[in-house]
This record gives structure tokens, sequence and C-alpha cells, in this order.
């Protein structure tokens, strides 16, 4: 099979597409056919070798989102078939740049009719992060108040509507080319980050979802209710000195493979009550360009790779 495949940790230039035998399943195992790859912030961590929750193993293949369909199932098949379209997030021992992948029936669901391969490919990392940040750290409920940032980004954006589909006013900041879009998501009220600071235009929050850091979260703990609620971070861990201070909490989360949510997130995007914007699409051959421009664009939504 064709794959891309990294011999050592450092930029972009390490991805390289190679042949290589497919993977092996083991009992209990699926053996997909990848047609679609989400290519996300964490998988440029773990290509520079700076994601310390996972030490790789080289050479290795990387990449967490798939879609694709079933083509061999080992043992107990935990109800799929060869033949079924999947998606899903793999374990970080797995690989999804690549034209076959391992998975155990935990980390897929079935992809539901009205849900393009495409944007299946990009649903996993970003949207599991999103509803989990919200409704599982952040325990959100109908008619709180959520502030969230960096709303624009693969992220960002289920967030914004996941937030909204359960009945939360969203307060989210973003760039000012963002702002319509963002709006138009599901946004109450959008903020201007570059030319507003948001804590002069919000308040009363009972959310922050962070996906930005630096001084964004410092500046976070001043827009929560008086008694207040958590601010969940993606990427650092909030001061406890000043969650205690503002009597709030301060979550640092790493998403987890959860497959009745999958379901769940798949259900809203096939009934469009949710919508997944693919911000660039590139063959699997151009992993390396794909990785320079999350690094060094400007994008809505999810990058996505063209497997199959």
């Amino acid at each position: 099979m064709k794959a891309i495949r990294m011999h050592r940790t450092g930029g972009p230039s390490v991805l390289r597409l190679e042949e290589m035998p497919p993977p092996v399943p083991g009992r209990g195992e699926l053996l997909i056919e990848v047609h679609a790859a989400g290519v996300n912030p964490v998988d440029v961590k773990i290509r520079q070798g700076k994601f310390t929750m996972f030490k790789l193993e080289l050479p290795a293949v990387i990449g967490r989102d798939i879609a694709g369909v079933v083509r061999v199932a080992m043992g107990r098949k935990g109800g799929f078939k060869p033949g079924d379209a999947v998606f899903g997030m793999l374990d970080y021992d797995r690989g999804a740049y690549a034209e076959y992948t391992v998975a155990s029936p935990r980390e897929i669901a079935h992809r539901p009719p009205g849900v393009g391969e495409l944007e299946a490919g990009s649903i996993g990392v970003a949207a599991l992060t999103a509803w989990q940040g919200l409704f599982v750290h952040g325990r959100l409920k109908r008619g709180q108040r959520v502030l969230i940032h960096g709303a624009a980004g693969g992220v960002g954006h289920f967030a914004v509507q996941f937030a909204r589909v359960r009945g939360a006013t969203v307060v989210a900041t973003a760039s000012r080319r963002d702002l319509r879009w963002v709006k138009a998501l599901g946004a109450d009220q959008v903020i201007d980050f570059k030319n507003q600071r948001f804590e002069e235009e919000t308040g009363d929050i009972d959310l922050v979802l962070d996906l930005v850091a630096g001084e964004t979260q410092d500046r976070s703990w001043t827009v929560l209710k008086k008694r207040g609620g958590p601010i969940v971070s993606t990427l650092t861990e909030p001061s406890k000195a000043e969650a205690r201070k503002h009597h709030a909490r301060g979550v640092r989360m790493m998403v987890k493979v959860h497959q009745g949510q999958l379901d769940e997130i798949a259900r809203l995007i096939a009934a469009r009550k949710v919508r997944v914007t693919l911000g660039r699409v590139f063959p699997l051959a151009k992993a390396r360009q794909a990785h320079e421009v999350l690094e060094n664009g400007h994008l809505r939504g999810k990058i996505v790779l063209r497997v199959s």
C-alpha cells in the first residue's frame, strides 16, 4: 500500500510517500480501506516530536481521523462487517495517512447516509474535542452562556454549532475576516479578537472553551460569573491560583475515543443541524503541503487528505 511515513521527527519534509505492507488486523480488529484522513494540530506536534503524551516509535504512519470501508473483520466484529462505511478517531499507535489501517470497533462508528467521506474524515479529533470540552468537562447546559476562543478553526467551528444545538448562548472570538462566517454558524455574538478586547464586550459567562491559550486564557477569568464556571483548555493548564481567586475551575483536557459521541455527532451532521467546513483538501501524496498550510495558513474549518 501507499502511506505517508516518517523516519525521524522534524519539519514537514520528514513526511514521505512510501510503499509498505498493509497492516495485519489482530483478533477483534478491523482492516479499513482509508478513503479520507483528517489533518489536525496534534499530528503536527507528533511529527515535531513535541507531543509528550505519546512516545512515537519510528518509522511511523501518523494521523487519527479516518473515513473508509471495512475490508476484513477478525473474530468478534463489534457490529461491523466487510463493506461497512465507517469513520472515527484512531488511537495514537495507529496511522490514518495510508491506504489501509487497523482499528478496533470502539475507535469507529458507522457513517450514516448523507455524510460524505471527506466530511466524515474530518470529524473525529476536532468534533470529539469540541463535544467533550463543552459537555463533558465544561458541563454546558441549555440556557447557559459559553465563550469560545478560536471559533473559526477545526474544533471551534464544531463547538459553536454544538453549543447552539444544545440551546446555549454562544459568544465567540475570531478574526475580522471570519466574523460573518462564525455568526452564520450560530454564534449570538462574535468579537474581533485583534481589534476588540473580549472582556470589554462580554461577561456573565458560564463556560470558557479556550482553543488559543496564552494571554487570551489569562484574560478570560474576568468574564466568568462571580461564583464561576470553568475555563476548559485544549492547550495549557489554566492557573490554579486564578481559579481559586475567581471561585472557578480550570481544566486542561485531552480528547478520548468515544463511539457513542461519534454516533450522536454523525446524526447531527446527517440531519444538517451541524455542518462540516472543509478548509482544504489534498491528495495523500501532498501530506507535506497539508502540514505546511496547517502550520502557516489561516483556514476556516478542517484540512483533509483524499486517500482513495
